[in-house]
């Protein structure tokens, strides 16, 4: 069986490559998109902070239904706070502070909660607990297009070297 602590740990994790990733990519370049029809990095560090404050707030106020017509109006109500446009290092403040409000506000749920049904945003029907699954999977998705943008600038990204220096204390 997962546990609730797995998933929430192993998203702290993922946002913490997250947060680095950002720290590490140029300031002056956060503009910067390989090709014109793809958000660039900015934009897709600010969609991480965006969707998953949002997303998490909606679990935590009991929203049972993401796919209806409304969802984009109810994931704002968790997210306008957040500007359109972020500096970097208010982006890194705010994706760091964004885990340190929803972990423990995720971990103090019961697993009554977690076991609930609820409607994904494709409709499929998922316990909240898959949904935040589901949420820990989405950013690492879009950290993996950081880690691509970091890639194109010639930085190597901090699990490439966590691995490469794991390796290198073997030898």
């Amino acid at each position: 069986m997962v546990r609730a602590e797995y998933i929430i740990d192993s998203w702290k994790n993922v946002r913490q490559d997250t947060i680095a990733a950002v720290e590490e990519f140029p300031a002056g370049e956060f503009g910067y998109s390989p090709a014109a029809d793809l958000q660039t990095f900015g934009q897709i560090g600010r969609h991480i902070l965006v969707s998953t404050h949002g997303l998490t707030g909606m679990l935590l106020a009991g929203d049972t239904d993401f796919a209806g017509p409304d969802f984009r109006a109810r994931i704002a109500t968790h997210t306008a706070h957040i500007p359109e446009t972020l500096e970097p290092a208010e982006l890194v403040r705010r994706l760091r502070e964004s885990v340190d409000e929803r972990a423990p506000q995720l971990a103090a749920q019961k697993p009554e909660f977690w076991a609930g049904m609820m409607k994904r945003v494709d409709g499929a029907m998922v316990t909240r607990l898959e949904m935040l699954l589901w949420v820990a999977e989405h950013e690492l998705t879009h950290r993996q297009q950081l880690f691509t943008y970091l890639r194109m600038k010639g930085i190597v990204p901090a699990t490439t070297r966590r691995r490469l220096a794991r390796l290198a204390a073997a030898e």
